[in-house]
């Protein structure tokens, strides 16, 4: 995954962040191509996560998954959908592993070159990792500010873009 991201500078801010995400009061964003075309708009994907019963290394959100399930809720919003590809902006509300591609290979869209849960679909687009972007992410400063960052699009995204003549406000 590529883009934003927070680095504490001191354990005072280290603390701060670990707090934050531990509330769930970070605010994450991440724009994702996937397969397929959205039928929604938007919505929310709220299906517990789980180990998965054949390969210990992936999560599942389906059934035949083993151990404790955990919650877990993803809101989107397609941002444009088209020639077989939704480009979509989301947001977990929780914090769990693989969430984002768990959930959407939970629905039958999966992530666009994710080889680890949709090893048979390849890749498009030229993309030749998954392709999932950490948008924007809000945090408390140590001051109670609000502080966001914003990564731009690395150059896969923006080919992509451009291939699909995706033209963004």
């Amino acid at each position: 995954t590529s883009g934003a991201m927070v680095v504490a500078r001191s354990q005072k801010a280290f603390l701060n962040l670990k707090e934050q995400f531990q509330n769930r009061e970070v605010r994450k964003l991440y724009h994702t191509f996937i397969w397929g075309e959205l039928k929604k708009d938007e919505g929310k994907i709220d299906r517990p996560i789980a180990r998965n019963a054949k390969d210990a290394r992936l999560w599942s959100a389906q059934r035949g998954s083993k151990g404790t399930l955990r919650d877990a809720l993803t809101m989107y919003r397609v941002l444009w959908k088209g020639q077989g590809v939704s480009f979509v902006e989301t947001e977990p509300k929780t914090g769990r592993t693989h969430q984002i591609r768990v959930h959407f290979k939970a629905l039958n869209y999966p992530v666009i070159c994710d080889k680890l849960y949709s090893p048979n679909r390849g890749c498009i687009l030229g993309f030749n990792r998954t392709a999932l972007h950490s948008r924007m992410i809000t945090v408390k400063n140590t001051k109670n500010k609000l502080v966001s960052v914003v990564a731009p699009y690395p150059n896969d995204f923006k080919k992509a873009f451009k291939e699909l003549k995706i033209k963004l406000t």
